[in-house]
């Protein structure tokens, strides 16, 4: 593997969410003008979240927004 592959702070930001959200599939959006865009967050986990699809401009607030959707998923188990 490249050694350095995640050197740059948003490609270990998109590294650690992979690692900490499995439930999802996580990845940057690109714009029309090739540039990247919104973290985005697909739900494949049924159990890690409630939301198909989270998005936000920044990893942090993916990160947090990801954290409150595991939340709102536990709460959702206890219903059923």
């Amino acid at each position: 593997m490249d050694s350095g592959a995640h050197k740059h702070p948003e490609d270990q930001a998109l590294a650690r969410l992979r690692t900490d959200f499995t439930g999802h599939r996580i990845f940057r959006a690109v714009r029309s003008n090739g540039s990247l865009g919104e973290w985005v967050a697909s739900l494949h986990d049924p159990r890690a979240g409630v939301d198909a699809t989270v998005m936000c401009p920044t990893a942090e607030e993916l990160r947090r927004a990801l954290d409150e959707e595991a939340e709102r998923a536990k709460k959702r188990a206890r219903f059923q």
